[in-house]
């Protein structure tokens, strides 16, 4: 399995009606990162030219591996990161995270009544969690939650996500193949009883850049994407990337 990251055509999203946030004074996570060798999985990676992100597990062909440039030193890449204290909080079942100024919600009414069932019949599972998108619709904020043992057949139940394997391990679960891999950094997010892991990949191909956080609480592994032009992402990357790393379990 891998995490498919593409952009694909939608209809005009309607405006974002924000919750209040319940948590506005609460503390900014303590974030410590380490880097790994960049690496590369065997799975295609498809870049459509048009505008929304969709975040779907799908399983690809197999490919040759494209040959990842070196990752960028850390001060490049983590230690530039927006200030997003001021952003609007999301809050999803079992994780929250903050979404870019002028983002707008693009949750399909069926997006939202997923997952429910009735008289027996078997659930439609959530294709997303979470999508947010600029007003252009270039610009896209996704959040996914799956079962770990859909990404990984494990006989106990994932608690944390190197569970999953180490960073090098693992990104074949989540960067497809085809890409180049730009950055991989193991994160360290300080939480009311200790240190939580997250894993973060940039990569990108031709025109199109992503970022993404995974992380796995209690058998759900949850994946925060951002997309974007290379064009908007030399100057829209960071507030990109900070979002993606303001993803928190709950």
């Amino acid at each position: 399995m891998a995490i498919l990251l593409s952009l694909s055509p939608h209809h005009h999203p309607p405006p974002l009606n924000p919750p209040q946030n319940p948590n506005p004074n609460s503390p900014k996570p303590t974030l410590q990162a380490t880097s790994l060798p960049s690496t590369i999985s065997k799975r295609q990676f498809i870049f459509k030219t048009t505008s929304l992100c969709l975040i779907s597990l799908a399983t690809q062909h197999p490919l040759a591996p494209a040959l990842a440039e070196p990752s960028p030193p850390l001060k490049s890449v983590l230690s530039i990161l927006a200030n997003t204290k001021s952003w609007f909080q999301f809050y999803g079942d079992g994780f929250a995270i903050r979404v870019p100024p002028q983002f707008e919600d693009i949750m399909e009414p069926e997006d939202y009544s997923a997952g429910l069932s009735l008289y027996g019949d078997k659930a439609k599972p959530k294709t997303f969690a979470a999508r947010f998108a600029s007003s252009d619709g270039s610009e896209a904020l996704s959040v996914v939650v799956r079962p770990s043992n859909q990404l990984k057949i494990t006989f106990l139940e994932a608690k944390d996500i190197t569970d999953l394997g180490s960073l090098k391990e693992a990104a074949k679960l989540f960067v497809p193949g085809g890409t180049t891999l730009y950055s991989a950094r193991t994160l360290k997010i300080k939480e009311e009883e200790g240190y939580r892991t997250y894993y973060f990949y940039e990569f990108g191909k031709d025109e199109q850049h992503a970022a993404l956080v995974a992380v796995v609480n209690s058998g759900k592994a949850i994946i925060a994407g951002a997309t974007a032009p290379q064009s908007k992402w030399d100057e829209d990357g960071v507030k990109l990337r900070s979002a993606v790393i303001s993803l928190t379990v709950l």
